[in-house]
């Protein structure tokens, strides 16, 4: 008997649906061994089953979120408290929250009541029957009158900001393509240095500035004792800031191990520490040696040059004495390690690539990066040497030599390789250095650079370009426009934005800052989203830095994992173990008592047995979750506009609100990136 071409299936509610066909017109699709039709008690058990899944798998997410409160209710940081830095800030989107869900609740009761605009046309005042009533349409002639105007000029300002930063991006990707169309690259000016004399080299001191960096210290100072270059035209400085007595002994003991292979490495522990990086750096530079050096390398303790960094770099100086730095490009060994590095490494590709490439290349100036680069002495000393004004000392030296005339070539082809944070509590503390840094620095730079004697294309460029429009504008529109007045124009129509601000436009911008790193276009949408989500961290950063505030002056190392790429371990391999064989007496005293106090620490959480015989851990370490409750504030702000969309149908407003919305719920409850331990 051939099967039935379709299989009728009347259900007992006809509210819900009557008739459900199963086209069967493929035999094949049948089994030949099990030819039953499906029973109407089947198909409704099918339903159910479906359902549950569904029920179960939302009922694990919202208890997932509420212990995710619960626990990280406990460990809010003071970043995260309004009571500390950010106060004002988390007032005021509380402020817009409240009066978005408020007005939410009016217009839904309008919307089925079916009151419009229109009602205040058509209908004398003395036809409008009921206090609500009267109520709404009171709102929506105060509304039309006073706050729509304030809002509509405050979104076309935002808008006009968001085009001319817009087109910043596009003349900045037009001339990386045009270096890439002519292949234009930095070209030595003299001969490159004889190799097999070693007298021909000049002089080049290595500084690693590091504090409390145990997961990295080693790969840092091996991959430093390793670079190719005399060893007698060389010397390290590891500039140790650790305050942990344990770690300086481990990294002297580091130390003294290469020291012992014949590598020219001192260490350095400045017992007054004050002015972060920049006072570490500046002590180092007054020791009575530096003198005989004529260049300065710093590198960050996170960070593996490869041997031949030196012979790559430093050659560029020789014939071209209006050289001050030679900055080599960043490359990250967990890039690939969760969403969040991904989306970083976005960002970072865009810098290097484009910016610093382009900026090199037409304007001889760009950003110190801070590490990765080669510094003349005498362009450092000229230009007043680090100062600790700041949090972005980088920044201000590159400022000050530039103003003094100095020139900077960038290196896109030498690369060093480096982390990216992979928690998004250290990536939001790194931002805000980055972001409030420049605008101290701006405040403090303004006067020098009007009066400096550089040209007048130059100081423009410093003052629109390298800070206003890239380290101001960018986050005051991104957060004003996409974050507050975007989801306010919801309850206000009249204000409403058009499509091709909030999609067009921004999809091409994030295609442009995607080509540098191709491999990343999966990942577009996340990218736009996580962008705006950050826009928050990076406007607060700029106003604590603008005016001065107290978490501009905050610094804090940035979490590191000591992760290396697949060929440093492998190099590192067997150096690791030669070195620990030629531990000296002390270090194998402090290796036992590390070891000691190890166990000490493991006693203190070994399971004790119950007296049913279970095991039971005590005091286990867990990761530590976050709950930010600016981004919260946010989420719940943008999904009430979202809702609000819904009922008039916007369509991509609706959709936009709605995954913008949940990209700060998940930020918010810090469910990108992995968590501290």
């Amino acid at each position: 008997m051939a099967p039935p071409n379709s299989v009728a299936v009347t259900m007992e509610k006809p509210d819900n649906f009557s008739l459900l066909e199963i086209n069967g017109s493929d035999p094949s699709s049948f089994s030949d061994n099990k030819r039953k039709s499906i029973s109407p008690k089947q198909f409704s058990w099918f339903l159910l089953l479906k359902a549950h899944r569904v029920v179960s798998a939302l009922s694990w997410l919202l208890a997932s979120v509420k212990n995710r409160i619960a626990f990280s209710s406990k460990n809010v940081n003071e970043e995260e408290d309004p009571k500390s830095r950010g106060k004002q800030m988390y007032r005021f989107i509380k402020a817009c929250l409240v009066i978005s869900i408020v007005a939410l609740s009016i217009e839904t009761v309008a919307y089925y009541k079916n009151w419009n605009l229109d009602l205040i046309n058509r209908r004398p005042s003395w036809e409008v029957f009921g206090l609500v009533e009267w109520s709404y349409m009171a709102w929506l002639s105060f509304r039309s009158d006073y706050i729509a105007p304030i809002v509509i000029t405050l979104s076309k300002f935002c808008t006009v900001l968001f085009l001319i930063q817009s087109l910043d991006r596009l003349v900045l990707c037009l001339g990386c393509f045009w270096i890439k169309l002519k292949k234009i690259q930095p070209k030595l000016k003299d001969e490159e240095i004889d190799l097999e004399d070693a007298s021909n080299f000049p002089m080049v001191l290595i500084q690693i500035p590091m504090c409390n960096e145990r997961e990295v210290y080693e790969q840092s100072i091996g991959a430093a004792a390793q670079l190719d270059w005399p060893k007698e035209r060389i010397l390290i400085q590891v500039l140790d800031d650790s305050d942990d007595p344990n770690l300086q002994l481990l990294i002297k003991e580091e130390v003294s191990a290469w020291a012992e292979k014949g590598v020219n490495i001192i260490y350095r522990h400045r017992l007054i520490r004050t002015g972060y990086k920049a006072g570490n750096l500046k002590s180092a530079m007054t020791c009575d040696y530096v003198k005989d050096y004529e260049f300065v390398t710093i590198f960050d303790a996170d960070f593996t040059p490869s041997p031949d960094f030196l012979k790559k770099t430093v050659p560029h100086f020789k014939g071209n004495p209006e050289l001050g730095l030679v900055q080599a490009r960043w490359s990250f060994v967990n890039k690939d390690e969760n969403l969040l590095t991904r989306l970083q490494n976005i960002n970072l590709c865009f810098h290097f690539e484009v910016e610093q490439q382009v900026n090199g290349v037409f304007l001889n100036f760009f950003g110190f990066n801070g590490t990765a680069g080669v510094w003349r002495i005498k362009a450092l000393e000229e230009s007043g040497g680090w100062l600790e004004r700041t949090t972005v000392e980088d920044m201000d030296i590159a400022v000050r030599a530039h103003l003094n005339g100095w020139k900077f070539i960038y290196l896109n082809d030498v690369e060093v390789t480096c982390e990216l944070p992979e928690s998004y509590e250290a990536y939001k503390k790194q931002q805000h250095r980055w972001h409030s840094g420049p605008m101290q620095l701006f405040r403090l730079c303004l006067p020098s650079i009007i009066k400096s004697k550089i040209s007048a294309g130059k100081k423009a460029n410093l003052i629109f370009l390298f800070f206003l429009l890239r380290k101001l504008i960018l986050p005051f529109y991104s957060f004003t426009l996409f974050c507050i007045i975007l989801p306010l124009t919801m309850f206000i129509p009249e204000a409403e934005l058009p499509l091709w601000i909030i999609c067009y436009v921004p999809i091409f911008i994030s295609l442009l800052n995607i080509l540098p790193s191709p491999k990343s276009f999966p990942f577009l949408i996340p990218y736009l989203l996580f962008e705006n989500t950050m826009s928050i961290t990076k406007f607060n950063a700029m106003i604590s830095g603008l005016f001065q505030l107290g978490s501009a002056y905050e610094w804090v190392v940035t979490k590191k994992t000591g992760r290396s790429s697949e060929s440093d371990l492998v190099a590192f391999a067997e150096k690791e173990e030669k070195l620990h064989r030629r531990n000296s007496e002390s270090g194998l005293e402090l290796l036992s008592k590390l070891k000691e106090q190890e166990m000490n620490l493991a006693e203190q959480e070994t399971p004790k047995k119950t007296l049913g015989g279970l095991v039971r851990p005590k005091n286990k370490i867990k990761k530590r979750n976050m709950v930010f409750k600016k981004e919260l504030a946010l989420a719940f702000l943008l999904l009430t506009a979202a809702a609000r969309s819904f009922l008039s149908a916007h369509g991509l407003h609706f959709y936009f609100l709605l995954f913008q919305g949940l990209s700060f719920l998940v930020v918010g409850l810090d469910l990108i990136g992995e968590q501290i331990n």
